[in-house]
């Protein structure tokens, strides 16, 4: 299981709300997966513009999504900022009964869904120029079965664990390594 120091476990609305920005998740994405950068980088990456993101990363911060990096910095003038944990967690059902925390929740989850859209598109469009093999090794599939409540929590634990060992395995860049992306979605269905 991931370190607890490493996850931040969403209760606060605000903080739902803070990150049901496509911007705001686009910029946290890029601090955990690149790492540290100023906002002037983050702004070229992102083609913001730099009052944009610094608005963005501060209100990133303000939530505890990211923090200063000091020792990055070459002198008093220069920011940097790193991502405060490597993963974000939330129980929906938490917020069931609490109408503010679950529409926050639902928005940031749809802003979650479009991004995996276009980062799934995004990977469409560069196959082209992908080595043969790796594309060969990609996969998009999906699945339905009519489940227990037990079962459907069974096979959740077991794409967790997958998960849980391939996050260990591929944490750190190798030789003969790229970057590899993985989602999953599991969901009852609702009856017809």
């Amino acid at each position: 299981m991931n370190d607890p120091r490493e996850t931040i476990d969403l209760h606060d609305a605000g903080a739902m709300r803070a990150l049901a920005h496509p911007m705001r998740l686009r910029i946290l994405g890029l601090l955990r997966v690149e790492g540290p950068s100023t906002v002037g980088a983050l702004a070229e990456r992102t083609g913001e513009a730099p009052g944009s993101a610094s608005y963005h990363v501060a209100t990133l911060a303000k939530h505890g999504f990211v923090v200063e990096a000091p020792e990055l910095a070459r002198d008093k003038r220069e920011r940097w900022w790193r991502a405060a944990h490597l993963i974000t967690s939330w129980r929906t059902e938490e917020f069931l009964g609490d109408p503010e925390a679950h529409a926050a929740s639902d928005a940031m989850r749809r802003v979650v869904l479009d991004s995996y859209h276009r980062e799934l598109l995004e990977a469409i469009d560069a196959e082209a120029d992908l080595e043969p093999e790796w594309v060969a090794a990609s996969d998009s599939s999906d699945g339905a079965a009519r489940l227990t409540i037990d079962e459907f929590r069974e096979l959740n634990a077991e794409l967790d664990a997958v998960r849980e060992k391939w996050w260990g395995v591929g944490r750190e860049p190798r030789p003969g390594t790229r970057a590899v992306r993985w989602m999953t979605h599991t969901f009852p269905r609702p009856e017809r």
